[in-house]
């Protein structure tokens, strides 16, 4: 008769103590290896704590808004619309009667406001917030050197050739005119100060000191102590707020896919998870007891070096934004689970439908439009 032989245990038979008593050697033996490797293993161990907190901040967020409803708007530049060769007031109304936008975004051009020095004209803007009102509509009225739209900042001419101690003074003043009025409007929601201040590597703007944010803060507090002022951050911008001025609210802008003219040369998209702006809203409401929303999310294609947005090829477009990532683009935004979004690029979606025979993108935005209007 043959003896029954005891299996040997192998490495697929180890028991759990051994298993952990392995791991707990290979842990010994990796930290007795060097002090790069004991290096790396701490700060692994950072990384991981801090994504970690960031996702449950995140969480947070998520939770305590859950039953915030979404708010979605839009940004409107009358002067963007006419350069696609549409009418500006047709293109307005199709926003508010076709697409259902009840929030705008708008601007008050230093240099469209007092084209000649003194001589103040907010005819531009005058028709604007009529018809905002007219449609029940809100607005957020941009104010200050630094507003939406290329080259960022937007002054007259003749101001261009004065030292800064003799146009801030005038910049001011107009700030001042602007608030005066409108601040009793009854469209009026809030006022944005400046546009994305800090964010140098962008446009053609002479100042960013800080000083000169916190006196236009000052100063539009004093005219308007009711209406909420908001000061606007770049996602591309690392860090959280935490210098004065103190806002009513932050906004950010989110952009997802860009051209990349420094080292792939092609189209870009950030690998930034929704999340990610979840974490930043929660984080400022919970250190500065301040709301974030989304001010500016990307709804327009950004162009390779050398395209022009009124000429481009419609496949060129396509390549960094068609119908399909313009949906994406609404249920990312949403899932950042901020509640107030504001788009950009809905003139350029009007642009397509009506001068370029493609409704699929303006039918999209219409659609998401519905959607949140109804839930």
């Amino acid at each position: 008769m043959l003896k029954k032989r005891t299996p040997r245990l192998t490495n697929r038979m180890l028991t759990p103590m051994q298993i952990l008593q392995r791991v707990s050697n290979n842990i010994k033996q990796t930290w007795r290896a060097g002090l790069w490797q004991r290096a790396l293993i701490g700060v692994s161990a950072l990384l991981f704590l801090f994504v970690v907190f960031m996702y449950s901040v995140a969480q947070w967020y998520y939770f305590k808004h859950r039953n915030t409803p979404v708010q979605l708007g839009a940004t409107f530049i009358p002067d963007y619309a006419a350069g696609f060769g549409l009418d500006p007031e047709q293109t307005m109304n199709a926003m508010i009667n076709d697409l259902g936008v009840k929030r705008f975004r708008l601007v008050s051009y230093w240099e469209k406001g007092e084209a000649q020095k003194g001589k103040y004209d907010f005819s531009f803007l005058d028709w604007q917030m009529k018809k905002a009102h007219a449609a029940g509509a809100k607005v957020t009225l941009a104010i200050g050197l630094r507003q939406p739209r290329w080259p960022e900042c937007h002054w007259p001419s003749w101001a261009q050739k004065l030292p800064k101690n003799k146009w801030e003074p005038l910049l001011k003043d107009y700030i001042k005119a602007v608030v005066e009025r409108y601040k009793d409007h009854p469209a009026l929601e809030s006022w944005q100060l400046e546009n994305e201040y800090f964010l140098k590597v962008f446009g053609e703007c002479p100042d960013f000191s800080r000083d000169r944010l916190v006196s236009e803060y000052k100063l539009v507090k004093d005219l308007d102590l009711d209406t909420p002022v908001v000061i606007s951050m770049s996602n591309n911008a690392i860090g959280m707020p935490i210098h004065q001025p103190t806002p009513d609210e932050w906004a950010i802008s989110i952009y997802k896919r860009v051209w990349d003219k420094t080292i792939t040369r092609r189209y870009y998209e950030y690998p930034i998870p929704a999340w990610y702006y979840a974490f930043r809203a929660g984080f400022t409401e919970a250190t500065r007891g301040r709301n974030v929303f989304a001010h500016e999310l990307q709804a327009e294609p950004w162009l390779a070096e050398g395209y022009d947005m009124r000429t481009a090829p419609t496949d060129e477009y396509y390549k960094s934004l068609n119908p399909e990532r313009l949906e994406h683009r609404f249920r990312y935004g949403v899932a950042t689970g901020m509640k107030k979004i504001d788009l950009w690029g809905a003139e350029w979606w009007y642009y397509m439908k009506e001068k370029r025979n493609s409704p699929e993108l303006w039918n999209v935005a219409k659609e998401q439009f519905a959607k949140y209007a109804n839930d």
